[in-house]
């Protein structure tokens, strides 16, 4: 590909740079955008180990004499901006100093009979990027989101998911309809009933169900389960965390096919 020239911007105002703030500090930023900011070398890396094309490369200019020769190759436009203007367009502590604008993959209709996860009303980032991780570690191939899940692709997911994104179909606000027409068995997650996951008959495919933090699965999605799986505590503690859970779960299912 052919190297544009890169653009040098130093005011607060530019359009564009209002457009990376938005993106980089708003959760639902991208669904009104139809792009996604991608912070950090590691996260524009596995975008590129995917195939992925950046439709801009922004970098501070301190970072310039460092990466730009490599990852600005891939990109239609090159952005080079003021270490001061990063700093401000950046939510993190430590401002990476690059990033990648990609645009946000075409919404699609979830995928039967493909090994599945499930997110009900899962509300933090943390533990939904930890999720994202492990479904694509374990050869989960989808993750679906039912209404009241944080947003698949906001800023703090993304970073929780270090590029997991790129190998998995993501699909946000489905519906007890969609989730029937997986035309996969469901097991659903639960702290005091079911099989334990240790001595349970897993089938594969599958999709796994991980509920809300505090409330668990919805009652509408426990009535579709075909099991019930808990996991064994002999420590004696009431539950774990929603990730830690399913990185368990996902393993046992990718272990056994």
């Amino acid at each position: 590909m052919q190297q544009t020239p890169a653009i040098t911007i130093h005011s607060r105002d530019n359009p564009l740079v209002k457009d990376l703030r938005r993106l980089a500090q708003d959760t639902t930023a991208y669904r009104k955008q139809g792009r996604v900011w991608l912070e950090g070398d590691h996260l524009c890396s596995a975008a590129l180990a995917r195939g992925l094309q950046p439709a801009v490369a922004v970098f501070s200019e301190s970072f310039v004499p460092y990466a730009l020769d490599l990852k600005a190759l891939h990109a239609t436009k090159t952005v080079v901006i003021a270490d001061a203007l990063f700093a401000d367009i950046s939510a993190l502590e430590s401002p990476a100093r690059m990033g990648f604008v990609m645009d946000l993959p075409a919404s699609r209709a979830p995928q039967a009979v493909v090994p599945t996860v499930v997110l009900d009303r899962v509300q933090d980032a943390g533990n939904v990027g930890s999720i994202l991780r492990s479904a694509a570690a374990f050869g989960f191939k989808q993750v679906v989101a039912l209404k009241g899940s944080a947003a698949l692709w906001a800023p703090k997911v993304l970073r929780a998911g270090m590029g997991a994104h790129f190998a998995l179909n993501l699909i946000e606000s489905v519906t007890l309809d969609d989730v029937q027409a997986l035309g996969l068995p469901l097991l659903v997650t639960s702290s005091h009933q079911g099989d334990y996951l240790h001595q349970a008959d897993l089938p594969w495919p599958c999709a796994w169900v991980m509920g809300h933090e505090g409330q668990g699965v919805d009652a509408a999605l426990q009535a579709l389960a075909h099991q019930h799986v808990r996991i064994a505590q002999p420590g004696g503690e009431e539950s774990l965390n929603v990730a830690a859970a399913a990185a368990i779960c996902l393993h046992a299912s990718g272990a056994v096919r």
